[in-house]
């Protein structure tokens, strides 16, 4: 059957996820774990789709750990992830800061009068308006990880963020090496 990082051919694979992005994002900056808190059909599944989408290279070996296409992963969050992901604040509720609202962005643009922006989260510090995250987990993904936070709120800050914000994010993004390094 192969690893979790085993690919197969599937004509059934759909289009690429928001969970995906996600993998993909952890994959850049470290080794795909628990971490992510899925299940192994989900992670083979999200891998599966990342490779068929092109965002990441089947490993070389049968085992082998799936490599990130940087440059394919960074123009798709350029220039794709607030079509094929967008999202609009909604309610206001507690949460996890994220886009504008979180470091990086938070340090780099000055505060806006717009309210913050948070992925809902009962153990939240911050009111503000709730956008849905990526997927399920990211919230937890960002209280255990603060690199991985910091990469999802720059995403958000691409998915949700006026054309400043936009740009902020995705030159925080390039220089967090998610560019093809030649």
């Amino acid at each position: 059957m192969g690893g979790v990082y085993a690919f197969r051919e599937s004509r059934n694979l759909l289009s690429l996820k928001p969970l995906d992005i996600v993998t993909a994002l952890y994959l850049a900056g470290q080794e795909l774990a628990t971490a992510l808190e899925l299940s192994l059909s989900e992670t083979k599944a999200s891998v599966d789709r990342g490779v068929a989408a092109g965002i990441l290279g089947p490993g070389v070996q049968p085992k082998a750990k799936p490599s990130v296409i940087r440059g394919a992963l960074l123009e798709f969050l350029t220039h794709g992830a607030r079509y094929a992901y967008f999202v609009s604040p909604g309610r206001v509720g507690r949460g996890l800061p994220t886009g504008r609202s979180a470091p990086p962005l938070s340090d780099l643009d000055q505060p806006g009068s717009d309210p913050p922006l948070v992925w809902a989260d009962p153990d939240g510090e911050v009111r503000g308006q709730v956008i849905e995250p990526l997927y399920r987990t990211v919230p937890a993904i960002a209280r255990k990880d603060p690199a991985m936070y910091e990469l999802l709120a720059l995403v958000d800050g691409v998915r949700c963020g006026a054309t400043r914000e936009r740009g902020l994010a995705v030159a925080e993004l390039e220089r967090r090496r998610l560019h093809d390094p030649n």
